[in-house]
């Protein structure tokens, strides 16, 4: 399938799920002091084990429909002296060991629920995606909320996104409902369960205070690889120490040059000349264009995706004819002719 193409966001979305956060002009709000981040980590998991373990979810109900969202899922609080019911699974149970990960110099875990992982491809931590989500504080009270597919850039949101969304796939196809919408098919659906530091930590916004944990459901529905300043390569490729952040992106850094090759404070994925000698990165990849004749049984050719990228395709009378850019180090010293300001080879035709 073709996925529908998804509009780039920019980075501070209006909505809540976004990091950026507005300043309304008012002065009667006290500053929140900034707290060490392992030790408030130390305390979200206690707050956050305790909650898995006081709610289950109806496991039975939701595995039985033949394509469920999270609109299907049901999570309740076990009552004072209450079992967990007959078909149904306490959360504790469910979501198994937690997923670890180093963000902010800081030592993180997080539990993801994986009802479903979806059958489609799966995003990158940079990439466009379009989703259904609820997001709620452990009291169980919703702050956020989507049931209608939008549209988000991973870079735009808290960083607990760009760390659980890619454990998923996106569906694999879509069918017309008739009626102007579409259902999507063989999508995935979980739910992340973030420490503070993986959502909005010492930032309140409406509906959460500050530290909190917070727990978005979630049905990944649709992928697009993003290319944030459209030179030619793929974003997540030009996360040059593949920590899966953009410095720019958070501001209790440390590192400001990180992913940065040219030091001029603008990291590369938004930078359309990485190494500033002159030349746009896009016009130093090389031009390559591919003549298939599917009517002769020819085949489309196998690109190697951490160089070349296909970047448009026509397709006429069973004839397709796709265009790509290629990686090039001219001096052979593994350093790719656009992250290096003293080669100013252009490739443009």
């Amino acid at each position: 399938m073709k996925f529908i193409k998804i509009s780039l966001f920019l980075f501070c979305l209006s909505l809540s799920l976004t990091s950026c956060n507005k300043d309304d002009g008012g002065n009667d709000i006290a500053p929140v002091e900034l707290r060490n981040r392992a030790e408030v980590q130390a305390e979200d998991m206690v707050l956050l084990r305790e909650y898995l373990g006081t709610h289950y979810y109806n496991s039975t109900d939701f595995n039985a429909s033949p394509n469920p969202s999270i609109k299907d899922l049901i999570i309740t609080k076990l009552g004072e002296g209450e079992s967990v019911p007959t078909n149904q699974t306490l959360l504790e149970d469910a979501v198994g060991e937690p997923e670890s990960l180093v963000f902010a110099d800081t030592n993180y875990e997080y539990f993801i629920l994986n009802l479903k992982t979806g059958m489609g491809e799966s995003p990158k931590f940079s990439d466009l995606v379009r989703v259904r989500y609820e997001g709620f504080t452990l009291d169980d009270e919703i702050f956020d909320s989507a049931v209608t597919p939008v549209d988000f850039d991973l870079v735009s949101l808290v960083p607990g996104w760009r760390k659980a969304v890619p454990l998923f796939k996106a569906s694999d196809g879509f069918m017309d409902n008739g009626d102007g919408t579409v259902a999507y098919l063989n999508h995935g659906v979980g739910v992340m369960f973030l420490p503070s530091g993986l959502g909005y930590f010492s930032n309140a916004t409406p509906g959460i205070s500050s530290y909190s944990p917070i727990i978005f459901k979630f049905d990944l529905l649709q992928t697009a690889q993003n290319d944030h300043d459209g030179d030619g390569i793929p974003s997540y490729l030009e996360d040059l120490n593949g920590d899966g952040e953009f410095t720019a992106n958070f501001v209790d850094t440390t590192d400001e040059t990180d992913d940065d090759t040219d030091g001029d404070t603008t990291p590369d994925y938004f930078d359309s000349d990485d190494d500033a000698d002159g030349i746009l990165t896009r016009n130093e990849l090389e031009r390559k264009t591919y003549v298939v004749d599917t009517n002769q049984g020819e085949q489309e050719p196998v690109l190697d995706s951490n160089i070349e990228f296909e970047i448009s395709r026509s397709a006429v009378a069973g004839i397709i004819t796709i265009k790509s850019l290629i990686m090039v180090d001219s001096n052979n010293n593994n350093i790719m002719d656009y992250l290096e300001k003293d080669i100013v080879i252009s490739y443009r035709e």
